[in-house]
């Protein structure tokens, strides 16, 4: 199966795009984004190519470093 047939393909990409642009907003550079996420520099370049398979824990920790939301839930 090619990365483009994987169901969260197509929202890692999404997430990368959304992460990217908040970024430049913020003038954030991936060092200080990893500092505020509590991880290295090398795996927020991963996310950031769109290829990486996010778990709900890192989608969180970049909700919260970057004030954005992914994820909607009704209560």
């Amino acid at each position: 199966m090619s990365q483009e047939e994987k169901p969260w393909f197509n929202h890692s990409q999404m997430i990368a795009n959304i992460m990217s642009a908040r970024m430049k907003e913020l003038g954030m550079t991936q060092k200080m984004l990893a500092e505020k996420m509590n991880c290295t520099q090398q795996y927020i370049s991963k996310i950031l190519k769109g290829r990486e398979n996010l778990s709900l824990e890192a989608i969180s920790k970049i909700e919260n470093a970057l004030d954005v939301h992914f994820l909607q839930m009704d209560e």
